[in-house]
């Protein structure tokens, strides 16, 4: 087994939508970003990636190329599923918290597990979402925009997956 680490933060930016961990959130602004800038995806598929020492999302998905425009993290998620299980890796568990002051995630972090086990063919129970505050301080304390961290294990496939 392999644990791997990931971080990702975006600022808010108006007339964009919101989606976290897969799901669109109700919210005044969206997250500023190349792809549609899913904080909770984007630390999560670099956890995973880095637990089977692949490159990092900006490798795999440069912010550069057009073909990532707006792109949905969550087909961006498959295809990371894919690259680890053709390493012999899946997902074991997930653990991610998403730090800011605004919006609640509690009443939405039960759908983004739901969303993101059926992505990467785990149990809904494999994945925990949560938010924290930083109680006003830095600049998710201040609305400014949106971070997260992820704890992904990944465990070797079994022998007869091929």
């Amino acid at each position: 087994m392999r644990v791997g680490i990931g971080f990702d933060a975006h600022r808010f930016e108006g007339g964009r939508r919101l989606v976290l961990g897969g799901v669109e959130v109700p919210f005044d602004e969206g997250l500023a970003g190349h792809s549609d800038a899913d904080v909770v995806l984007h630390a999560l598929m670099d956890a995973m990636l880095g637990a089977c020492g692949a490159p990092d999302i900006g490798l795999l998905f440069p912010d550069g190329d057009p073909a990532y425009r707006d792109a949905s993290s969550l087909e961006l998620l498959k295809r990371v599923v894919s690259v680890l299980r053709e390493r012999g890796y899946s997902l074991g568990n997930a653990d991610v918290t998403v730090i800011c002051e605004a919006p609640r995630i509690a009443g939405y972090s039960d759908m983004m597990c739901a969303t993101i086990a059926g992505t990467c063919g785990v149990e809904k129970d494999a994945l925990s979402v949560k938010g924290k505050t930083t109680e006003g301080m830095g600049f998710t304390g201040q609305r400014q925009g949106i971070a997260a961290i992820a704890v992904a294990l990944m465990e070797p496939l079994q022998a007869d997956w091929r």
